[in-house]
């Protein structure tokens, strides 16, 4: 009886603490902290409870043999019952929650792959708000009844996310428009959440010293206001199809800026089916290598030549239609979220890119510590941003097709890095971090498209490497003689790359390799 009291003790002292502690610093920094804030908060607080004690009743109370079958299935047991209680608690607070859980989907080189695929629902299925709710937003955004500016609204959302929602709708004047509506209770549950998550994190590192993400909460806590401002979403969707306005497959939906505040985004209405729907691809004769070199050039071209990257590729933001010629055009949706590289980030990252292609060792440890990594660090680093095993970049992972047996290999060794790679994770350069989780969506579609292998995936990207890479040497250089030189070089570079994957493209035809 009295263990018992012990542990309802302990439990409500945690609880409780938690949620005092928390409170007290909302208070402290003139956060609001109503009854609801309170309620989503605690349950915060018991989630995790709920989650430690799992993993410290299942596997901490007794002694194993952790390379022990026994082992590995109480482990993966335990994987299952915490990320079924966290998907609980992402799904009950909604908002930021849904955010996070979201970006846990794609830690697949960190994460045990129970919570990575229980999260990966938040993708496709986040929760929804009511029309009336919606309908209250618009018209304090707008300033105007509904009726005074739309012609009709579908009441059912064309899709739904973890901030906003979108409704097609047709305007007074016959244009049909999507528009994004902001949940309501987001933007006033937003720091109150982060800040409770901030706690979470710390009890997290309390009980479990190796797991470290408070890099994540940073990175939530400077994105998340970012994400909320769907004016700022509007200039971005304008800024990247001004970069990519010759591209004449590309299409980004125009900004309907009279319709547009920080809550509410209008735009024109593009539809299609999304990148990962197979049914929808083979029902309309897309070719799905025409998808992937696409998606390839577009997204190369971001990280390497423009340095401004969307950095939310889920596969509900990519949809795909044939045109009126036959080929496919790619339609970019959701343009709140972008990674912004600076000159010589986007230079050492295309040079680390190049050392891997080259499986140049002493260029990958040079360049990873350009990028803020300890240079010893440079092999598990080349692992997680190629998502290979070490045997096959340094057997040339554009000349080795990945196979199931390496998935499974990388995947079984991957978590026995995870303190390494939460290392790395703190040290890197913070413009990378949302490259990671693109380069993660990206491979996460090219697996669904089963493009993955395919040889010529790699050319584009080494021919946008070569040119940031000798565009900054030309740049910096004074005499006319050295910038001749080194446009001889790339133009000599570019060449052998194409030459190159021309014979990789014939030989992968005909089953060479």
């Amino acid at each position: 009886m009295a263990s018992f009291s012990a542990k309802k003790v302990l439990r409500y002292g945690i609880v409780g603490g938690l949620i005092g502690g928390t409170a007290l610093s909302l208070h402290k920094n003139q956060y609001q902290l109503d009854s609801i804030g309170i309620v989503r908060l605690g349950r915060a607080a018991i989630a995790v409870f709920q989650i430690g004690k799992i993993y410290k009743k299942e596997l901490y109370f007794k002694e194993w043999d952790k390379t022990s079958v026994e082992f590995k299935e109480k482990q993966s047991f335990c994987h299952q019952q915490g990320a079924n209680r966290l998907l609980k608690l992402c799904c009950e607070n909604k908002g930021v929650y849904i955010k996070v859980g979201q970006h846990i989907a794609a830690l697949e080189y960190l994460l045990p792959k129970e919570y990575v695929q229980t999260m990966k629902v938040l993708h496709s299925h986040a929760p929804q708000s009511e029309l009336k709710d919606i309908y209250r937003v618009l018209k304090e955004d707008l300033k105007k009844e509904i009726n005074d500016i739309f012609e009709e609204i579908s009441p059912e959302p064309i899709g739904s996310a973890s901030l906003a929602q979108v409704h097609k709708a047709k305007l007074k004047d016959g244009t049909t428009v999507a528009v994004k509506v902001q949940h309501p209770a987001v933007l006033g549950n937003s720091r109150v959440d982060m800040k409770t998550m901030e706690y979470l994190v710390k009890v997290v590192e309390y009980f479990f010293p190796e797991f470290k993400f408070q890099w994540l909460v940073n990175e939530s806590k400077k994105n998340i206001p970012t994400e909320l401002d769907f004016k700022n979403e509007g200039l971005n969707a304008e800024k990247i199809a001004g970069l990519f306005k010759d591209v004449p497959w590309l299409r980004v939906p125009s900004i309907r800026w009279d319709l547009t505040t920080k809550r509410v985004l209008t735009m024109e209405y593009l539809d299609g089916g999304q990148v990962n729907d197979i049914n929808y691809i083979k029902e309309n004769k897309i070719n799905p290598l025409e998808v992937s070199d696409k998606l390839g050039m577009l997204y190369s071209n971001m990280i390497f030549i423009h340095g401004f990257v969307h950095s939310d590729p889920h596969p509900g933001n990519i949809l795909v239609k044939k045109n009126e010629k036959g080929n496919c055009d790619i339609v970019l949706l959701d343009h709140g979220l972008y990674a912004t590289l600076n000159g010589e980030i986007m230079v050492a990252y295309a040079n680390l890119w190049l050392s891997i292609l080259n499986r140049d060792t002493v260029a990958m440890r040079l360049y990873t510590s350009k990028l803020g990594i300890k240079e010893n660090f440079y092999g598990l680093f080349a692992c997680m941003i190629t998502g290979r095993t070490w045997d096959s970049v340094m057997k040339g992972i554009d000349k080795r097709k990945p196979t199931e047996k390496e998935k499974e290999t990388f995947q079984v060794q991957i978590p026995t890095y995870a303190s390494q790679i939460i290392d790395v994770l703190d040290q890197v350069n913070r413009q990378l971090l949302l490259i990671f989780k693109t380069n993660d969506l990206m491979r996460g579609i090219d697996h669904t498209l089963k493009t993955s292998a395919r040889m010529g995936s790699f050319r584009v990207m080494s021919q946008c490497c070569i040119e940031t890479v000798y565009t900054k040497k030309i740049d910096n250089s004074k005499g006319r003689l050295k910038k001749f030189q080194y446009g001889v070089a790339k133009f000599w570079m570019l060449f052998k790359i194409r030459v190159y994957y021309t014979f990789a493209s014939i030989k992968e035809l005909f089953g060479l390799i």
